[in-house]
């Protein structure tokens, strides 16, 4: 059973969101945390920031759950442990079908590293409902998030013509703002959408997941948005650095490999279209000459890997490496 507690969503600025939905008149989220060996702080203040803001939260867990902090009678969550890492996309798929199983009709997907806002889920609500009413077919909403560690927050990017452009990152504060694609973390979906679009590609087990869905639900006529009064800080990458004048996310040679591999084996989905063709095979190009002559560190690694990833990309292997 989901909680009892009818509560109106709270807005930072006193504003509340009616939960008004289908059925009894009640929106019922539920919040699917995928976990793999998590630091424990940053989960903890993860879960007191966002239990309060949803009606139940599932933290699906890529191990035998040894690996996670204890966990009080003051968050209402279930954990499901899946016993080794079977990727981010079967995660996700676990948790978002046993939060459809207790009853949600909006699903909101976290990593572990995410930490939103006071009033991050409310503010997503709004602008969900906004678009519905004007008549958008909305496939997911997402908000604007912030890595500490290099300072601006994120642009949402969109498609134009071969190339990708980003959005201003201080739009109007009440705009919902058009989006090829979200990062995962963070995203609200109604469950009705990933009905009609289907699952996550466990295929592809991480990178690319969320660019994947998003292009699949845009193809069948469901677009996302970003809402950049909705907030949270993320760390994207194991580190960054900058480069002529620009912030760099560096991740380890293994995700470049899955990086590489994943962005070809999207561009031969056949519905993909020659522009997002474009853009996955000369991007994959561009990461395998920045990582491998001129970011500092692993450069020879990172060419091996991502070498690795564009031949299993060419010959269709997906899967876990």
């Amino acid at each position: 059973m989901w909680p009892s507690n009818d509560v109106d969503h709270q807005l930072e600025d006193g504003r509340t969101v009616a939960s008004t939905a289908q059925g009894d008149g009640r929106r019922r989220i539920g919040c699917v945390i995928v976990t793999y060996l998590p630091v424990h702080a940053p989960l903890l203040r993860q879960l007191e920031a966002i239990h309060g803001q949803v009606d139940h939260v599932i933290v699906v867990d890529n191990g035998d759950g040894s690996a996670l902090p204890p966990l009080t009678d003051a968050f209402v969550l279930e954990i499901i442990r899946l016993g080794d890492n079977r990727g981010i996309a079967e995660a996700q798929n676990v948790g978002i079908r046993r939060a459809r199983e207790r009853g949600a009709d909006h699903i909101l997907l976290l990593d572990q590293d995410s930490l939103p806002a006071a009033d991050m889920v409310a503010r997503l609500i709004e602008a969900l409902v906004e678009l519905q009413v004007s008549g958008r077919a909305v496939a997911a909403v997402g908000p604007q998030y912030r890595d500490d560690r290099q300072g601006s927050v994120s642009p949402f990017v969109y498609r134009d013509g071969s190339a990708l452009k980003e959005r201003p990152t201080m739009p109007p504060q009440d705009a919902a703002v058009p989006a090829d694609f979200l990062i995962a973390s963070g995203c609200l979906i109604p469950t009705a959408i990933i009905g009609a679009v289907g699952d996550m590609d466990a295929s592809l087990f991480i990178d690319y997941v969320d660019i994947e869905w998003a292009l699949r639900a845009k193809h069948l006529g469901y677009d996302s948005y970003g809402i950049p009064a909705a907030r949270m800080t993320h760390s994207l990458g194991d580190d960054w650095i900058v480069h002529r004048g620009r912030c760099y996310p560096v991740h380890s040679p293994l995700r470049h490999y899955y990086y590489a591999r994943n962005a070809l084996l999207l561009a031969r989905r056949p519905w993909i279209g020659l522009p997002w063709r474009s853009i996955l095979v000369r991007r994959v190009a561009k990461q395998l000459v920045f990582f491998s002559i001129v970011v500092p560190g692993q450069r020879l690694e990172n060419f091996g890997m991502m070498m690795r990833g564009i031949w299993h990309g060419m010959i269709g292997r997906s899967g876990k490496s």
